[in-house]
């Protein structure tokens, strides 16, 4: 029975079906692992199940037992991941595409509703008790529906978010690294550019991976080719945005609203973030179900079935 490390606690399900298959060895009290406890692991072990916590930098996957053939990763997104570095050693590495898809364009749709319709400040007026009174000109947000929405990265979460936008009669806009079929396009009006795209749209989310092409996507020069009083979304990965530029545009305005589930800094955010009323924040909560938790651990468990089994993993990244 082959070895399996699971560095963060699961859900039940999932840990039920692992401990079946598997010599399972648990971080249980869900601390985040540091390097060398990682390292120190893997020479217990034939497999690991990792999450974006823990991060398996070159120096890292240098230092790795030999023992340790294949890392499951229990997210989408892999940037806390040296691929090259991992494929020089031969590990096997995948991930769990499609499976949160819903859930995560479910957020980014509260962010984008949340945000235009300035949820966070609502809360807190009935909170703290300020709430006295019903005004014509109190509390007036930005209407979701029927607006332009301008969507970077057209993948799986991009395409899930725009067909639920279309429920609010919002017109679909995209900037994407190739443009889609017309069959997965669906009238979406796609934009060679993203100076392009931000010019044309009254809201835009973000929901492209994070590599070193895309940090600091959203910065002073790229925020100037956003229309003013735009409202932006980031459920993709905090590096994807500036930070101090982005509160410097919403402390002018420039920027209406923001929603926020990722971070520079996770956990804990950004305090200077948090003490801008135009921001509706969430701590990194796209994927957090109990269906999509299941099913990341299921597809995860899946790939690791089919490398021990001798086949190759649906879901392969090296």
């Amino acid at each position: 029975m082959p070895e399996l490390s699971i560095t963060r606690r699961l859900v039940d399900p999932v840990l039920i079906r692992a401990r079946t298959d598997y010599s399972v060895w648990l971080n249980e009290d869900d601390h985040v692992m540091s390097s060398d406890e990682i390292i120190e692991r893997s020479h217990e072990a034939d497999a690991m199940m990792i999450c974006h916590s823990e991060i398996l930098s070159a120096d890292v996957a240098a230092r790795l037992s030999d023992r340790l053939k294949i890392v499951a990763n229990y997210s989408v997104g892999v940037d806390h991941c040296d691929l090259v570095a991992l494929k020089e050693r031969g590990i096997v590495v995948t991930n769990t595409p499609d499976v949160l898809s819903d859930a995560t364009a479910e957020i980014a749709m509260l962010l984008l509703l949340g945000a235009s319709r300035r949820a966070y400040e609502g809360d807190q007026m009935l909170r703290l008790g300020t709430w006295k009174h019903w005004a014509p000109v109190g509390m007036n947000g930005i209407q979701v529906s029927a607006k332009k929405l301008g969507i970077v990265g057209m993948g799986r979460v991009g395409q899930t978010v725009a067909r639920r936008a279309r429920g609010f009669d919002m017109e679909i806009h995209y900037t994407n690294r190739r443009r889609l079929p017309p069959e997965l396009e669906q009238d979406a009006v796609y934009h060679s550019t993203i100076k392009s795209l931000f010019g044309k749209v009254d809201m835009i989310s973000l929901n492209c991976p994070a590599t070193p092409e895309t940090d600091d996507l959203i910065d002073a020069e790229s925020i100037g080719w956003m229309n003013p009083g735009v409202v932006l979304v980031n459920t993709a990965r905090g590096r994807l945005v500036d930070e101090k530029a982005l509160i410097e545009a919403l402390h002018s305005g420039h920027i209406a609203a923001a929603g926020l589930d990722v971070f520079q800094t996770e956990p804990g955010g950004n305090p200077a973030l948090a003490a801008c009323s135009n921001v509706f924040m969430l701590p990194h909560l796209g994927s957090s179900t109990r269906e999509t938790r299941k099913a990341m651990g299921d597809r995860a468990l899946d790939n690791l079935d089919a490398f021990f089994a001798g086949q190759e993993p649906r879901d392969r990244l090296v």
